[in-house]
């Protein structure tokens, strides 16, 4: 892997052929000194977004983006730093000029939830009394069902970029297994990237799925203090040093400064905004 610093504007949503992460933004749901944590992954003519927060729309005006331009989606959760700007997704590409409905790779299941529960009051009800449907704003890509894995997956592709997504144990905090879990999934990219998504610290889907696949690194979410619903640094410092080797942490909090020395010499480091990850 190597870290590519520089981009132009507007960003390109194409490249020579490598598997590229950007990150649109690496902070927590409130952070101010970055944009919420949602990830641009390219290969190729091919890309596709990984959730997309209330400020998301925002951050793209910084890169030079629209939120038209973004042609496929992925959303892991609905928390507000993963879905909040995915109305206006919806309603600029159906009434603000763009190029027609855009993919959204979505189970049934997921589908279900997410507009019954926190898209359709707002998109529901613009055209006519009877309403529209999900599926008047997106076109709808069904992952398919993989068998035999440890914990509920599916995979997806977006022509050169295979996704595996895997449910994970992020909320309420008292779950025991991502079975108790509200959906929430992470993603393992191409059989080589594992993108945990929000997940509280669960080793055993890190041992598992370095058991089944070559993972090179794992982007995974991490907060300072015991508790809650995401990975607490303490925690993370107890995995193998060949796991924490691997680790880059994301979705942190303004004061992940005052935590850096110390994941650092553990083997750690923390995901950048607006750099790309690339693996050849």
């Amino acid at each position: 892997m190597k870290q590519r610093i520089k981009w132009t504007r507007p960003l390109a949503l194409r490249n020579q052929g490598e598997l590229s992460l950007f990150f649109v933004g690496c902070g927590s749901a409130f952070a101010r000194s970055n944009y919420q944590n949602n990830l641009l992954i390219i290969q190729g003519n091919d890309h596709v977004m990984i959730d997309c927060g209330t400020r998301t729309p925002q951050a793209f005006d910084q890169l030079g983006l629209r939120v038209i331009d973004i042609r496929n989606w992925l959303i892991t959760h609905s928390h507000a730093d993963h879905i909040g700007g995915l109305e206006e997704v919806m309603l600029m590409n159906r009434y603000g000029g763009g190029p027609g409905k855009p993919t959204v790779a979505i189970t049934a299941e997921y589908q279900r939830l997410l507009w019954g529960r926190s898209l359709r009051g707002g998109a529901e009800m613009n055209e006519t009394r009877d309403g529209l449907s999900f599926e008047d704003f997106w076109q709808v890509k069904r992952p398919k069902r993989i068998r035999g894995l440890p914990r509920n997956a599916a995979l997806v592709r977006f022509g050169t970029i295979e996704l595996l997504l895997f449910r994970t144990r992020h909320l309420p905090e008292h779950a025991l297994d991502w079975r108790d879990s509200f959906y929430s999934v992470g993603v393992i990219i191409n059989q080589r990237v594992l993108f945990t998504g929000d997940t509280q610290f669960d080793p055993h889907l890190l041992h598992i799925f370095q058991e089944l696949y070559d993972i090179e690194t794992i982007f995974h979410d991490v907060q300072f203090f015991r508790g809650g619903i995401h990975a607490p640094l303490d925690d993370l410092l107890t995995l193998p040093q060949s796991t924490r080797n691997k680790i880059i942490l994301m979705h942190y909090p303004d004061n992940w400064k005052n935590h850096q020395q110390r994941a650092e010499q553990a083997g750690m480091s923390f995901a950048r905004q607006h750099c790309f990850y690339n693996f050849g």
